[in-house]
Order: C-alpha cells, then structure tokens, then sequence
C-alpha cells in the first residue's frame, strides 16, 4: 500500500454507538475528513437534523443518525437488517457508549456513589448500556462484517480504568450538601474491564475476518475543576490530562488498514498513567 493511502477510510462504512457524546464529536470528523461514512447510533438526540447542520454540515451525505436503544437486542436485530439493506457494507464498529459521570457536570446533589450504598439499579444500568451493548452490536454487526470478503475492524472504547484501579482520593473534595463524598463508581472499573475481555475474545472468534482492538484512554481535559485537574496530574507521567484531540490519531490508526496486523491489542492511551 502507497503511503499516501495507508490511513485512507475511503468506501468504509463505521458505525459508532454514543455517537453524539464528547468523545466522539472530537474524532468523527477526523474518520469523516479521511473518507469514511459515519453511521451514528445513539437515543439522545431528538433532532439531529439540527445537530448535523451545527457539527457535519461540510460533510453532506456522509454522516448519517439512528435511533437506537443498544440494550434492546431486537431493536438491534432489525436495526442491522435495515441497515445491511441500506448500505453496501459495514466495515467498522466502534463500541463506544458508556455511562460516565462527568466530573466537570457534578453537583451537590449527585447520587451516592460509594460501593457500599451503590444501588443494583445504577450497576445494572450501567453494564446494560456499556457492556452488554456494546456485546449486542458485537454479536450482530461483527458477524455482519465477517461475510465480507474484506473482514471489518472493531474498537471498544475502553479505558484506564480497566487497566488500574481509580485513585478515589483525587475526588476526596467534591462532596455533596450533606457532606458525602463522591466516587468513581465500581461499575465503571468493571464495564471497561469487560470490555477489555470482550476484545480478547472477539479477536480470536472470527480471526481471518474481524480485527478487534481495545483503546484505553486516560481522561480528557474538560473544563474541570482546577484542584482536580491539579490532583489528577500529578499521577500522570506527563503531567496533565489529554487534549481532546489527541486521541484522534490513533483511533484513525486502528480503524485503517494503517493496523492490518493488529488485533486482540489493549492500547494504553493515558499520558503514562497505568505505568505508575
């Protein structure tokens, strides 16, 4: 391959769930700009319409919004027959929905969030969306993508924290009116594990056709608080949060042909943290 078309997506069709929250509005346009058509899925948009013309208008045609609850697997049955007779192929999937209480969005009145008091409700929820979602479009879009005669790529959005433990003393000071204090919750450490055992799973099931892959990424700077961001830098070896740029890269890396020999790989993508 010519080096001026080793990162092309030209002719790919990529599906991404979650495709309307921040960390995808920051890397679609990249896998846009680079040739793709992008088929977000996500139930949070009632008018996407107007949220097209704000983010992708110079990208007409191209980007194109679903409606769909990923914990509904026969939404997501039909959904995959509409859209294999949609579209002439499907070529990448990247699982990306997740709930994550963002710190930068906390309250006093956030809910509980210590694991003694965390209630099944969240947790089910919580793996509901993220997990078995994400397994969901795995079992039918990953096996979509290996009847074609070019395989597909998968990514699953992981995250540090599927790789370490959160340091809950970094969140020590955010505390609510009645001076309870806030944690990474226990689901998210366990939702982004799980997607760490999916990928090495997925990776080795269709292993001539599918190449799946996990990116584990540290936080993204956000507009959050400054002791925060001062509390959370210090256990990063380069010292600072992720730009929201930065990840661009090397998710274009991992959905191109850039990374033909790379799958069952869990990418580190956090400033050195999970090396300390």
């Amino acid at each position: 391959m010519k080096n001026n078309n080793l990162f092309t997506l030209k002719e790919k069709t990529i599906i991404i769930t979650g495709g309307c929250g921040f960390l995808a509005s920051n890397f679609v346009p990249v896998l846009l700009s680079y040739g793709a058509k992008i088929i977000i899925v996500d139930k949070l948009k009632n008018n996407f319409s107007e949220y097209l013309d704000k983010n992708y208008k110079k990208f007409n045609n191209k980007v194109f919004f679903f409606n769909l609850d990923i914990t509904n697997e026969k939404a997501i049955k039909n959904f995959s027959k509409k859209i294999k007779n949609q579209f002439t192929t499907i070529d990448g999937l990247i699982n990306n929905a997740a709930h994550n209480p963002k710190v930068e969005n906390l309250s006093n009145n956030f809910k509980n969030t210590s694991l003694e008091n965390f209630s099944l409700k969240e947790w089910n929820n919580d793996l509901s969306v993220s997990l078995t979602g994400s397994f969901l479009m795995t079992k039918y879009f990953g096996f979509l993508m290996s009847k074609n005669d070019k395989g597909g790529v998968i990514l699953n959005i992981s995250s540090d924290l599927g790789v370490i433990a959160p340091d809950q003393r970094i969140y020590e000071d955010l505390k609510d009116s009645k001076n309870n204090r806030y944690y990474k919750p226990v689901s998210y450490s366990v939702v982004k594990s799980g997607l760490i055992g999916l990928t090495r799973y997925t990776s080795t099931y269709w292993p001539n056709k599918i190449r799946c892959n996990a990116l584990c990424p540290g936080g993204i700077k956000n507009n959050q608080d400054i002791k925060f961001l001062k509390k959370v830098s210090e256990k990063i070896p380069v010292g600072r949060l992720a730009k929201k740029d930065e990840l661009n890269g090397i998710i274009l890396f991992l959905l191109s042909d850039a990374s033909s020999y790379m799958t069952g790989s869990i990418i580190n993508l956090d400033g050195g943290r999970s090396v300390w």
